[in-house]
């Protein structure tokens, strides 16, 4: 049984354009790091159930980088995202209202490779910069 970690973030904005700031791959490329040295080039999201997910991920510098991708399990609009990294870990996104926001809360499946703290700060740091970028929208 894998370790989970859970992050969450609330967004002064409503539960319909968090979703869509959320999913759209062109909103993706702009939120979809966790610090000012890295960005995101390219993102497909092809939200449905059985559908697949790329993120490209990269430092500016062009030294390192990875893809981020899975395939979707569970496809909710606006309440929650089930889906599968390529690696087998599971990650669950559920999106509520809160007054005139809306929470996000994501658990995720550990990587044994990496230790618990950075992963947690690192998931945290991306939900972090998702609110920056879709509350000035």
């Amino acid at each position: 049984m894998s370790d989970k970690i859970t992050v969450e973030v609330k967004i002064e904005k409503d539960i319909h354009s968090v979703w869509n700031s959320w999913t759209a791959p062109e909103h993706i490329t702009h939120w979809n790091f966790a610090s000012d040295d890295w960005i995101c080039p390219h993102a497909e999201n092809n939200l449905k159930p059985g559908g697949r997910f790329s993120y490209r991920m990269e430092a500016k510098n062009g030294k390192v980088g990875f893809d981020f991708s899975g395939e979707y399990g569970l496809v909710d609009v606006n309440k929650t995202i089930e889906f599968s990294l390529d690696d087998g870990r599971k990650t669950t996104i559920r999106f509520s209202a809160v007054g005139d926001g809306t929470k996000i809360t994501e658990t995720f499946d550990t990587d044994k490779s990496a230790p618990l703290e950075m992963q947690k700060n690192g998931w945290q740091a991306i939900l972090n910069n998702f609110k920056k970028y879709t509350e000035g929208l």
